[in-house]
């Protein structure tokens, strides 16, 4: 698959790569990060990101009523939204990236323009992107969707972590309220930990400030296996 944002996790697992982790695109001749490289570097900075959903899968595949798609298309349906996503929040600041081969898709909202500074409300003037990405999250229903908060460094832990908590829930609350079922979401605040970009106590990056989507595709197997247990 080509993506005009290929996946980058934070820099600094970037940087760890080197060149050792890049490819050459044969069909533009673009050095880019290869995504073997990158899963190993993930793995051990931001291993969330390719960890199973918040709370374990199967009583949430059970809860949301999720069916499932068919092995033979889901691949063929995460091309297309994958794909979709990223057309439709060109120039919004958003960020949507590939985890894994396949295995879910990141949308990373910014902090800059989804919230105003210390806020969990949502500005007015970001909501059209959100509505974009809820439209999304309704036309493909056979995932889970997990909605991470995060904080930078400035301020105490715990104001961050209660901060943090809130805006995912601000975010998870809107995508509901434009049609999302509330069973397939789950939230969780991270607060300072978690960084893009590493730095010191009390250092105002917005890199680390930002709130992220994570959307699992669910297969029919995924289904039959939660319902056996």
């Amino acid at each position: 698959m080509k993506r005009s944002r290929i996946f980058v996790s934070s820099l600094a697992a970037v940087s760890m790569l080197g060149l050792s982790a890049c490819v050459t695109d044969p069909n533009t001749g673009e050095r880019k990060v290869s995504r073997t490289g990158i899963g190993a570097a993930v793995g051990g900075t931001l291993g969330y990101l390719l960890g199973g959903v918040i709370g374990g899968d199967t009583a949430r595949i059970i809860g949301a009523g999720v069916g499932g798609t068919a092995g033979a298309v889901i691949g063929d349906q995460f091309d297309d939204q994958i794909r979709e996503l990223d057309e439709q929040t060109a120039g919004s600041g958003v960020d949507v990236e590939e985890i894994g081969n396949q295995d879910a898709i990141l949308v990373r909202l910014p902090d800059g323009v989804t919230f105003a500074t210390g806020s969990s409300s949502i500005s007015p003037a970001f909501q059209n992107t959100l509505d974009t990405i809820a439209d999304s999250l309704v036309r493909y229903p056979n995932s889970l969707i997990d909605v991470y908060g995060f904080t930078d460094t400035t301020g105490s832990n715990a104001l961050n972590q209660t901060l943090s908590e809130e805006r995912a829930a601000a975010v998870a609350n809107y995508l509901v309220s434009r049609g999302v079922s509330r069973g397939r979401i789950a939230t969780r605040g991270y607060g300072e930990t978690n960084l893009r970009v590493q730095t010191g106590d009390n250092v105002a990056e917005p890199l680390n400030r930002r709130v992220e989507i994570k959307i699992t595709p669910i297969s029919q197997e995924d289904v039959a296996a939660a319902r056996a247990q």
